[in-house]
């Protein structure tokens, strides 16, 4: 493992959001939502391996979804660094409502409306999953010290969503935003005036030093 650590200004504290490893529903491209789907084989295997490489960053906190497959991903975390794992409920995944459990064929064929407008009947709003997944990201910000590293083990839709909203994204460009893969991260590190900055995004390697004339300052 590479000794590299990324750049950042004394003081800054750090946000790794990490999506769980797969699960059979995601193989069989099934909508999971708040669906308790537990990882795969795989899924395992990879919550492992992500666990070896984010120790590197020798994080100081770790927040969890209640969910099997994003609680069981932190745990591997946990069990390199013998930090404990604290649960959100806000941290869990988008309300799918009459979605969960179908396939994106079967929500296209049978929802052709909702699925265009991106909006499963009887679940959340992207407003609202946005809302309450960066709630809960800003209250474990907010009991991190000034050098403190959380990592934050949940899932894609919830943390694209409450990341977008904590970066202070308007919705009209949340989309351009990409998803993250299974069990891969996104870094977000404190600004000196206040707020975050997207550091790294659908990282599976740790983050290296950037060198170029791009300001890489913590907003000086």
């Amino acid at each position: 493992m590479s000794d590299v650590r990324p750049v950042r200004e004394p003081g800054a504290r750090r946000l790794v959001l990490w999506r769980h490893g797969r699960t059979a529903w995601n193989l069989e491209n099934r909508f999971q939502g708040k669906t308790d789907i537990p990882l795969d084989d795989t899924g395992v295997q990879q919550a492992h391996r992500a666990a070896r490489l984010l120790a590197g960053l020798r994080p100081t906190h770790l927040l969890a979804s209640p969910l099997r497959r994003a609680a069981d991903t932190a745990e591997a975390l946990a069990a390199v660094t013998g930090l404990p794992v604290r649960t959100d409920g806000d941290l869990t995944e988008r309300d799918g409502g009459a979605w969960e459990g179908l396939t994106s064929r079967e929500i296209r064929e049978r929802y052709p409306e909702e699925h265009k407008a991106w909006q499963p009947p009887g679940g959340e709003t992207s407003a609202q999953v946005a809302k309450r997944v960066a709630a809960a990201l800003e209250r474990a910000a907010d009991d991190l010290p000034p050098t403190g590293l959380l990592v934050v083990a949940s899932h894609g839709a919830a943390l694209r969503l409450g990341m977008s909203a904590l970066l202070g994204l308007p919705e009209d460009v949340w989309k351009h935003i990409g998803g993250l893969s299974n069990c891969c991260w996104s870094v977000l590190t404190e600004l000196r005036d206040g707020g975050w900055r997207l550091a790294e995004h659908n990282a599976g390697t740790l983050p290296e030093p950037v060198l170029g004339d791009d300001r890489t300052d913590n907003g000086s």
